[in-house]
């Protein structure tokens, strides 16, 4: 039902099914966090979501929902996976999580799809498995792992750096005006922080609090599709204080195409990244402000260490402390026509899965 992370890996599939590559999706899931719990996987709402998404887009002949551990699948049969694993030319992993042993041996080229950068490498330097063994190639997000200024090891590997792919005739630029002000999909505490060398990387939420002020200082309204606990009370009445309006992202972006509307009806995107982004000077560029900027959306979004290649300017802003989020903020709302055009034009330049994705198979095929 996150259906930000769905598009994440759809992105690839159908961008590389558009160059017209033959794509099985496999996903695996851990058996314990089928939903709901106790349910056998064909009966769960897990497969259910997975029928329905694959079904939508045309690829449920070529997908597959494996219950980790097991053999038992949703879609396409374990053996027909294995199977299409020994004819295939490589695997694209998204964060390691296809972990059975006999498909991952079957297929003769490997590579690891970091979408979480700095905190993969660091958990990695802790010793916790991310399943990075057993790949060929890494390609991360993370622009500038590797780079002098980014402070994150690299664990001895060579990070193929790319920007997320975006599939543009999915994403048309939104022809009607905005029905939603600046707005972003926010998981407040997604999981754990790490610390390492005596920096603390966080997670969104202790990047957030920075911003707090943010409403006041530009008289704009802003609405978060939220994902936090109820047991957040302070935050939560810090938001509503600032005057932030939360709403539920699982009834505005929990199926593909809600994700779709809610972007697209947005004036633009307010992206305030994870406390570990910002610290690590990574160069994370966000899937989902990639979607924004391709429905015509302007960015504004908060400094990860980006590459001079993916400059600042028309269409993505970018700001490091409160005063500078405001003024970007008042920048597009001020020039917003042309913001809203140069947004697609960005979109279009640097996030065409028809660029992207030739460039990561052409490193990850060498």
């Amino acid at each position: 039902g996150q259906a930000g992370a769905s598009w994440s890996v759809l992105q690839w599939v159908l961008g590389l099914k558009e160059l017209g590559h033959r794509v099985v999706l496999v996903e695996e899931v851990s058996p314990e966090k089928l939903v709901p719990a106790g349910a056998p996987l064909e009966e769960s709402g897990s497969a259910r979501y997975f029928h329905e998404l694959v079904s939508e887009f045309g690829i449920e002949g070529d997908s597959s929902l494996l219950a980790g551990g097991t053999t038992q699948t949703a879609g396409l049969s374990y053996d027909a996976v294995l199977r299409m694993a020994r004819e295939c030319d490589c695997l694209l992993n998204t964060s390691g999580t296809l972990k059975d042993p006999r498909i991952l041996g079957a297929i003769p080229k490997r590579a690891y799809l970091d979408v979480d950068p700095a905190f993969t490498q660091l958990w990695d330097l802790q010793g916790h498995d991310l399943g990075l063994a057993g790949h060929d190639r890494f390609v991360t997000l993370g622009l500038s792992i590797g780079d002098a200024a980014c402070p994150v090891p690299t664990g001895g590997r060579k990070w193929i750096p790319t920007l997320p792919p975006v599939v543009l005739s999915r994403w048309p630029a939104a022809a009607q005006p905005p029905e939603r002000p600046f707005t972003t999909v926010v998981n407040w505490r997604g999981y754990g922080s790490v610390e390492h060398a005596g920096s603390f990387y966080g997670q969104k939420v202790h990047s957030f609090r920075r911003f707090f002020a943010l409403p006041a200082a530009t008289g704009e309204r802003f609405e978060l599709a939220c994902a936090i606990s109820p047991e957040e009370t302070d935050d939560v009445a810090a938001l509503d204080r600032y005057g932030w309006r939360l709403v539920d992202p699982s009834h505005v972006a929990g199926t593909a195409g809600d994700y779709r509307n809610f972007v697209s009806e947005s004036a633009a995107e307010l992206n305030v990244a994870k406390k570990g982004y910002v610290e690590s000077r990574c160069g994370w560029f966000s899937d989902r402000s990639a979607c924004y900027l391709a429905s015509g959306r302007p960015v504004v979004a908060q400094d990860t260490g980006l590459p001079d290649s993916v400059a600042s300017g028309d269409g993505f802003l970018t700001f490091g402390t409160l005063d500078e989020a405001a003024e970007a903020v008042a920048e597009v709302r001020q020039s917003y026509g042309h913001h809203r055009r140069a947004a697609r034009e960005f979109a279009e330049q640097h996030l065409d899965s028809r660029s992207v994705i030739p460039r990561v198979l052409e490193e990850v095929l060498r």
